[in-house]
């Protein structure tokens, strides 16, 4: 089994702007910053940097601020390193910018919000916007829901900020059992609108969740990433499918699981106590605890697969030592085989 240590890596490099309460106030905030943005197509010789290092408009003549990521990528373009530009004054930088970056070619495609710029791509670059996977999301998988709070009660497992979104969600009700172990789906999904990361998908069955949002003991983990090239919408189909999988296969055990439980509420051991205890000592469970355990399931309903676990389960914890108590819950456990059978 694995260890996924993706959420763990995000809490500690989001900051509390980024961070989102719920699934719907993560979804209202990327839907909100796709209302707001517009791309503008831009040719080269036309994106002229000012005295002060923004950007200015060639249809409006608007000043545009350039953030963190937009300044990178310009430094890219130009091929100046970003952390010498850095060291410039605004207006040695803007003339060096002036100076080093292309004036021909296909246009460039600026992502701008307000009067900032997010991004500045070539025509090659195809944008998926966070809400269309989102909408996928919650299409898909409408009842997962964030983990615990991380550590410090404010990291919740939903981010996005300038650069970057992600969230980390689980069903919460649906844990189920897999060869004898409780295990809960999850995923963990991606993207970015400005080019920081691809979109993605992981999903998993997990065991245990920690505060710092590490996932321990997870299985049938499935991988998924694509990047934002000409198909990148293709992939959005890909994601569908994988959650569709991943909730179909949930609801198969847990379908699975009710029936057994069902199952095991009416089945009976035997038409007395006596046929009852030859099962369960046929099981290799001792004749003392057998015989109390009957007792108590007799006062609870009969003889049923469910009745005389549960009294099991329960004059189990009074044994002493550990290891004997662990072997003994195995052979309890084993019991519920028993209404797959009959």
């Amino acid at each position: 089994m694995a260890t996924l240590t993706k959420a763990h890596r995000e809490l500690f490099t989001r900051t509390p702007d980024e961070c989102f309460e719920t699934f719907d106030d993560l979804y209202q905030h990327c839907d909100k910053r796709l209302r707001e943005s517009e791309v503008l197509w831009e040719p080269p010789d036309r994106v002229v940097v000012t005295h002060d290092l923004t950007v200015c408009d060639s249809n409006e003549g608007t000043e545009r601020r350039l953030n963190d990521w937009s300044f990178s990528q310009i430094c890219r373009m130009a091929g100046v390193r970003k952390d010498t530009v850095n060291r410039l004054s605004t207006k040695t930088a803007s003339m060096v910018l002036e100076e080093t970056l292309p004036r021909s070619g296909r246009p460039l495609q600026v992502l701008t919000t307000g009067d900032d710029i997010r991004s500045v791509h070539g025509v090659a670059y195809t944008r998926l916007w966070n809400r269309e996977l989102l909408d996928v999301v919650r299409e898909c998988a409408g009842d997962f829901r964030p983990p615990q709070r991380a550590m410090g009660g404010q990291n919740t497992g939903l981010y996005c900020g300038e650069q970057d979104m992600f969230a980390f969600l689980i069903d919460p009700s649906g844990w189920v059992e897999i060869k004898g172990e409780a295990f809960a789906p999850g995923m963990f999904v991606w993207n970015s609108e400005v080019g920081r990361r691809s979109l993605g998908i992981q999903t998993f069955w997990f065991q245990r969740i920690c505060q710092n949002h590490i996932v321990w003991d997870a299985t049938e983990v499935v991988d998924y990433s694509r990047k934002h090239t000409a198909n990148v919408h293709e992939g959005l189909n890909d994601i569908r499918a994988i959650i569709d999988s991943l909730v179909a296969k949930r609801d198969e055990r847990r379908d699975s699981f009710a029936a057994v439980m069902r199952k095991a509420m009416t089945e009976r051991l035997g038409d007395d106590k006596d046929d009852a205890a030859k099962s369960l000592v046929a099981e290799g469970l001792p004749a003392r605890l057998v015989d109390e355990a009957l007792d108590v399931a007799h006062q609870q309903g009969g003889f049923t697969i469910f009745s005389i676990v549960d009294a099991l389960t329960k004059l189990s914890q009074k044994v002493c030592f550990a290891g004997d108590r662990t072997e003994l819950d195995v052979k309890i456990g084993r019991l519920m085989n028993l209404a797959l059978a009959a």
